[in-house]
């Protein structure tokens, strides 16, 4: 949520910041809601300081024997107490409205964020690795698994509709040694601290993160009124919620492994196919809460930590800058990871890495108390994958297949797979 004093204090910033991310401007709308919302409150805070003083009136016109007064006064209390029953509704009514527009405004992209309209704007900063060179044509991740007999997308299918997977024996083994593999390094080399949240949420857990009340329809409701989770980032970054953090106590970071679960409401006819894009997947995120002056530094920290997993387990990648346009609805800049697939011939995302700012404080109440200081600050928020595991078994598949069929193990992974060398098909 963005600060309304700072909207009312540069609305030609705050449009400037919408016309960027592609958006009309709504500076003029906002502060006519704001003005009007502010004259109700004047007025009903007048209409009560009047009521009240008109009340101790009445005691001493009683008690000068002024019936004519006291009557007088009565009749007026009675119609400002009308009056002020009137203004709390509209006051209420105002106000809901106000923090509803707030809640469905995007943040404000950083100032070295690339403008542009979509994702082919995005801006590549840099890249690691080489694709392999292949001596036969290379075959997308579904087409090996299934060869395998280890992927099974019918089954799912059978249990629990499009966009889901089965899978089995090794593949079931190898997705669970990357999530290990993952947390051990975030945990025993980057000091992110192990953590096992729910993954059911309330709807203030949402709210916190920014995907309600915008996003309802992508994410995935029970019928008690709790939603599944997106992403780890939401029970993450919301354990900071009102909260006031010691600045010594900063930057906090945590990471955990969990399923996750998206509706895919706007991905009609993408990656209809295989793993990319399911209802449910597993993934390793990673959340910082820190300080505004170590936001950017640990921006630049979680992306290497994200990095780091790509480099041992021998899969290119390169790292790109999001546009304007193809940036989050919270974040204020984002460093997309995109791992090489051969068999889509293509960069494919694999972790997103996003400075959210002050965006998510604000509509969680987070803050901290800088050293030697009363007073108190927002904090800033950051979350990235570290990594979506389906994607990088995925990236595995493909980069590591061999013209048999077959799929070699990274050098890294196996140990977490009982020192197997290749994945093949069972015997």
């Amino acid at each position: 949520m963005l600060d309304l004093k700072w909207i009312r204090d540069n609305p030609d910033a705050f449009d400037d910041g919408l016309k960027r991310r592609g958006a009309e401007p709504l500076s003029a709308k906002l502060l006519d809601l704001d003005e009007r919302h502010r004259s109700v409150l004047t007025e009903m805070q007048q209409a009560q300081a009047r009521r009240n003083e008109a009340s101790k009136q009445i005691g001493k016109a009683k008690a000068s024997g002024d019936e004519a007064a006291a009557n007088a006064l009565i009749a007026e209390v009675g119609d400002l107490k009308t009056r002020t029953q009137e203004l709390e509704d509209q006051e209420r009514a105002l106000s809901e409205q106000l923090e509803e527009d707030l809640l469905g405004i995007p943040n404000m992209p950083a100032e070295d964020v690339p403008v542009g309209a979509d994702e082919s704007d995005n801006l590549e900063i840099r890249k690691h690795g080489e694709p392999r060179a292949f001596n036969f044509a290379p075959r997308e991740h579904f087409e090996i698994g299934e060869a395998l007999g280890l992927m099974d997308f019918a089954a799912a299918a059978k249990l629990s509709g499009a966009r889901f997977v089965v899978l089995r024996g090794a593949l079931a083994r190898l997705e669970r040694a990357l999530y290990n593999f993952m947390l051990d390094i975030h945990t025993g080399e980057f000091g992110y601290v192990e953590t096992v949240p729910p993954m059911l949420v309330r709807d203030e857990a949402l709210i916190g993160t920014g995907q309600l009340p915008k996003f309802a329809e992508d994410q995935f409701r029970t019928t008690n009124d709790m939603w599944l989770i997106p992403t780890a980032e939401v029970p993450l970054t919301n354990l900071a919620r009102e909260q006031i953090h010691d600045e010594a106590d900063l930057p906090m970071r945590v990471t955990a492994m969990t399923p996750c679960f998206r509706s895919e409401a706007g991905a009609a006819g993408k990656d209809t196919r295989g793993m990319i894009r399911q209802h449910q997947f597993t993934k390793v995120e990673l959340v910082s809460i820190t300080t505004p002056d170590q936001s950017d530094a640990e921006h630049r920290r979680m992306t290497e930590c994200a990095e780091a997993i790509l480099q041992r387990l021998g899969l290119p990648y390169r790292v790109v800058v999001l546009s304007t346009g193809d940036m989050g609805f919270g974040a204020r800049k984002t460093y997309d990871i995109e791992v090489w697939l051969p068999g889509q011939g293509q960069y494919r995302e694999i972790s997103s890495c996003s400075n959210m700012g002050d965006f998510q404080a604000r509509r969680m109440q987070a803050r901290y108390r800088p050293d030697g200081e009363k007073g108190t600050r927002f904090v800033h928020t950051l979350n990235g994958s570290g990594l979506a595991v389906g994607r990088t078994l995925i990236a595995i598949l493909e980069n590591y297949q061999q013209a048999d069929g077959t799929v070699l193990l990274p050098e890294a992974l196996k140990p977490y797979m009982g020192g197997l060398d290749a994945i093949a098909a069972p015997s």
